[in-house]
Order: structure tokens, then sequence, then C-alpha cells
């Protein structure tokens, strides 16, 4: 494995295993679930959202590492974002996914999940919390 092969192996590692934003959030204005009953990913994001501004965010759910930290990944992007630029961001890494030119530094840690794009199987464990945002906003 290269080194940074094993720095995204690291990093992806770290956001499903310590996400700060794993917590159910009680005064979110807006919650929606995402599942995909294919392969038992299962996710619930919870934002609060002030006027167009995304305040806090957070996430509840279980499934495979890939689903579990790109979640972590979209909400650590979105906080304090404005919806444009949050659904922006979305559809930036959606593009990203479908190996679209993007400019992954505008991803954060998301641009580490660009090489799903080789793995089908794995490509909507990294798109369910983005396309589950996409229809909150």
């Amino acid at each position: 494995m290269s080194d940074l092969n094993q720095l995204y192996s690291e990093v992806i590692m770290e956001h499903y295993e310590n996400s700060p934003h794993r917590r159910e959030l009680k005064d979110a204005t807006h919650k929606e679930r995402g599942h995909n009953p294919l392969c038992g990913d299962d996710i619930t994001i919870y934002l609060k959202m002030n006027g167009d501004i995304i305040e806090d965010a957070s996430f509840t759910g279980h499934g495979c590492a890939i689903s579990q930290a790109s979640t972590s990944m979209m909400i650590d992007l979105i906080k304090g974002k404005d919806k444009k630029e949050a659904l922006r961001l979305v559809q930036e890494f959606i593009d990203m996914i479908h190996k679209k030119d993007v400019n992954l530094d505008e991803l954060g840690d998301a641009q580490v999940l660009h090489g799903v794009s080789d793995f089908p199987a794995r490509v909507k464990c990294a798109l369910l919390a983005w396309k589950t945002l996409q229809e909150i906003l």
C-alpha cells in the first residue's frame, strides 16, 4: 500500500471511528433519513438552519466506514455555509465521484474519497449523505 493510500485510509478511519458529528441534534430544524437497502447503510442527517445558514449539523446511524466517514466529512464542510454554497459543494463532491474535473481542495478531507469511483459497489456508500443533504436543502 502506498503512503498516500495509507494516509487516505487513516483519514477515513479517523472520521469513521471518532466523528465529533455523530450525535442527535436536539434543536434541529431539518431531519432526513438516507438509507441504502442493498448494503445496509442507514443515516439520519440533522440540520439547524438559521435562515439560509447551516448553523449546526450532525448525524446518527450505522453502515460501512465509507458511508459514515463521508457523512462526517460532509458535515465538516457544510457547517457555517449557506444553502447555496452547501449545494454547490454537494455537486462538486458528486462530480468528483463521477470522475469529472473539480477543485479537490474545496472538498477538504472529502477529497480522499475520490478513489471510490474506481469501486462501483462503493459509490452509493460515498454518495448517501450528500444525496440526503441535497434532498433536505
